[in-house]
This record gives C-alpha cells, structure tokens and sequence, in this order.
C-alpha cells in the first residue's frame, strides 16, 4: 500500500482518531500542469472545525502531561517517516503543488528536520527562578497553550504547514490544521499520515482542508487560544482584525516584495544565477521570492541582458514528465493576476527584456526593466516569476530604494565586501538578511518572519521562537506555610 494511498482519504478529513467524512463534502484534487482530477479530498466546513477543537481540548491535557521523552519519541518517529515516504510525499508534492523534483525534495528535507528539531524542543528548560522578596520560591514557566490553530498555504505546503505543526505539538499542544484545499494531499494528507504512523495519541492532531468560512470558524472557536497563519497579507490582516477581537494571539507569515541588491563590484554571473533563483524558483510562488532587483548603475544592462538570456534558455512544463526548471502556476486565478501585473507594467513603460508570455498555467520567466516605481510588477508583491530589475547611483540610493515598501520580509545583498554589505543592510528594515546570497532560505533553527506588511515578527525555527510562540509564560509561588494576613 502506498503510504498516501488514495483510499485512505478520498473525500475524508482526518481527526479524532481516524480518517472520516466531512461534514461540508468533498472536492477534486486537480494536477496543475495537466487540469486532470487525481483525487478527491474531504472538505471541512465550520461544523468539523468544531468537532475537532473539542476532541483536540479533550486530548490536550493528557498529552501535556506526558513526559517530554514520549513527547520527543513520536516527534523523532515522525522525521524518520518523512524521510522514509520522501519519494511518495515528493510524487504528490510534484503533480499537485506543481512543484520541480528539486523543490518537492527541498521540503521533505526540511520536513523531517522540523520534526527533529522539534523532537528536542520537548526537553528544553521549562522556564527559570525568579528573585523574591518573601519566603519563598517563585519561578516562571512556560506551560502549553492548549490547541493551537494552523492555517497554511499552498505554495511550499509541507513545510508551512509542518513548522507550526511540529513545535506546537513538541511543546504538549494539540493542533487544529486548515491546509489550503489546493494541496490538501502533499501539503495535509502528508503530515496526517506521517503523525497517525508515528504514534501521536488520538485526538492530538486534526487536518481540514478548508475555505474560509472553516478559516473564520478556526480563529474564532474560543477552544483554540493561538493561530498560526501563513498567506497573503490581505488574509492576514483580516485574520489579525478576527483574532484580535476575540483576544487571541496570532502569529502572521505575510506576503513579501524583497530586494536582491547588486553592488557594483559583485560578480555579474554569480549574481544573475542567485537573481535567477531568488526569482524563478517555484515560478516564484514563494513569499521570499526577489521581486525587485536594485542593480548598480555600472553594471544594470550586462545583469538585465544575462538575466534575460538566461530566462529565455530555462524549460517550462510539466515537471512529472519532462526536466524542467519552472513549473505550472497554481491556477488560472493566479495566472492572471501575474499576467496583469506584468502587461500593467509594460503600459506603464517598462520594457520586456525576456518572457511575458504563456501557455496554459507555464508562464514564462520574465525580466522588466526601464521601469518606474509605481509599475505594478516592481511596486506590488507578484507571486509569479517576474523579475523587475531598477538601476541606482549609491548606496544610499539603494537603501532608499530597498526601504520603499510596505513589505519587509527577505533583503539579499551581493558584493565582494561582506562587511560593506552588512552596513548597508543596517539601513533596510527587514526580517530576513542574506549577504552574498539570494532572498529564498529558509532552515528548522533559525527564527524565520517578516516586518511591516510581511507579518508580525520571527516566531518560527529556533528554539526560542517557536518557545514563545506555542506556550504560555506562567508565575507560580510556593512556601512551606500558608501565608497570615491582618484581617
């Protein structure tokens, strides 16, 4: 049997202790590349989202008081199991998310380092002693929040979803998990399957593919006391407004519009193979992705006329049957908007150095340049594989350049000057800094978020984020006698 066998979750959501029904149906799972129906997978309406936060409410408590050697058992089970079923988590990854082999591989990796890292997540010191002024020991401790709601998208589905998954379940919650319907299977199936083979206790976990009337019932159910989302900021914001009003924490991974900043003395083929990646990697459906590149004025027409080069020789299709560099965009939907951004530019007056053309969902990787600040593809977040290159005379031209947005989530900086590279990022706000390296990365341990409209702060990787994202902080006081009061 393969491990995400189609008959275990055709038209089922998995909870409680198994896979059943939903209550809101189901719907087709549809290969990007191809329009086909591969599948078909259980879709949760508000209903489920409360069945599951009470299961996952009941199931908590006993979990929390597990000892963190069972708690770290299941989660180092889990990493073996991602790494095991790598090939057919991949398969799915490939012809659902529309992912390159590469890719599909990239976050099976990180999927099984999550839960490792995770793993030891279980054991870290509980919290510290804290200085009294009475007779007695008064420590503050981190305690679980109880369930946590995760929401996650489809561009890297696994690992989005499994970087909230992982600690928030390490750390003895229970989680309530909403992937995007669009990759229900490699990016929900996948880590349902992974913990049901791990051992997790029934009840702790509970996956349902969603719209956003179950998104709405999951922030707002008062049983689920921290959310975890991932998407756009337009969703964020409402998101946030949502949580906010019910008094609960939420933690937002936005959107992003990131600079790839190219010195005048960097290496002009290096720099158009990391500008390449930073944009084209998984038709740049990534919030990391460089959306704008500020190039030296020296050197702005070799980096637009290799970058074009380059984008003209890389093969778009269908990466299940063919070798390709970029796959289908996720939808039409999606298709469009880039498509519109693009041709809204070229009236605006850019120019088209490479691409701006597609075939069904494969659009081309496309470079723009003579553009001015309010073109769309270079003042809007794409999504797409759009490369906007914009000169500069300085460095405090770039800064400025670089700074302009409402964005602040991944800045990369290439120069032959490291430390010169450093100073400059100082003058950029920006969650993420890479000198000598393109805008997408991302690793279990380190601390990964954004600034500004890209989100609300590191809160994911490491073990301090992901510490205070998933638990409480709690005082307690203790002394042998109880405590004489005057009246």
């Amino acid at each position: 049997m393969e491990f995400l066998d189609p008959k275990i979750w055709s038209g089922s959501v998995y909870g409680g202790s198994g896979w059943t029904g939903s209550q809101a149906g189901d719907a087709a799972v549809i290969e990007p590349a191809t329009g086909k129906e591969i599948g078909r997978a259980g879709i949760a309406g508000p209903a489920d989202i409360a069945t599951a936060a009470g299961q996952a409410a009941r199931a908590q408590r006993a979990w929390a008081a597990a000892s963190f050697e069972e708690r770290a058992a299941v989660l180092r089970r889990a990493g073996r199991l991602f790494e095991d079923h790598a090939a057919d988590i991949q398969y799915w990854l490939v012809r659902e998310s529309g992912s390159i082999p590469g890719k599909a591989a990239f976050e099976t990796h990180v999927a099984a380092q999550e839960c490792y890292e995770a793993a030891a997540l279980a054991s870290q010191p509980p919290g510290e002693i804290l200085p009294t002024a009475k007779q007695r020991l008064s420590l503050a401790r981190r305690v679980p929040v109880g369930v946590v709601g995760v929401i996650a998208p489809f561009n890297a589905p696994l690992i989005l979803g499994i970087r909230s998954v992982a600690p928030a379940l390490a750390l003895g919650n229970a989680v309530v998990f909403k992937p995007d319907p669009r990759t229900a299977v490699c990016g929900g199936v996948a880590i349902a399957r992974v913990f049901e083979e791990a051992g997790l206790p029934a009840g702790l976990l509970h996956m349902l593919p969603g719209g956003v009337d179950a998104g709405e019932a999951l922030v707002t159910d008062p049983r689920v006391r921290v959310v975890s989302f991932t998407g756009s900021t337009a969703a964020g914001r409402k998101v946030g407004e949502l949580a906010a009003r019910h008094l609960k924490r939420v933690h937002l991974e936005l959107g992003g519009n990131s600079a790839l900043i190219v010195l005048d003395d960097a290496d002009v083929d290096l720099a158009v193979s990391a500008g390449a990646w930073g944009s084209f990697f998984h038709q740049g459906q990534i919030c990391m992705t460089a959306g704008r590149h500020l190039v030296h004025a020296s050197v702005k027409d070799e980096y637009v006329e290799r970058l074009a080069a380059k984008a003209d020789h890389m093969p778009v299709g269908d990466p299940a049957t063919e070798q390709v560099a970029l796959g289908p965009l996720i939808d039409r939907r999606q298709r469009d908007k880039v498509h519109a951004l693009v041709t809204g530019s070229l009236d605006s007056g850019a120019r088209l150095a490479a691409g701006g053309t597609y075939e069904e969902l494969f659009y081309r990787p496309t470079v723009l340049t003579d553009l001015t600040t309010s073109a769309p593809a270079y003042a809007e977040e794409v999504f797409g594989p759009v490369a906007p290159v914009m000169p500069f005379s300085s460095l405090e031209e770039a800064a400025s350049l670089a700074g302009d947005s409402e964005y602040g989530l991944s800045l990369g900086i290439l120069t032959r000057d490291a430390m010169k590279g450093l100073a400059l990022a100082d003058l950029i706000p920006t969650g993420i800094v890479h000198i000598n390296d393109q805008t997408v990365d991302d690793e279990a341990v380190a601390p990964f978020g954004g600034v500004g409209s890209s989100g609300t702060g590191s809160r994911f990787g490491g073990t301090r984020a992901n510490i205070e994202a998933f638990t409480d902080t709690q005082w307690v006081t203790m002394q042998g006698d109880i405590a004489r009061y005057p009246f």
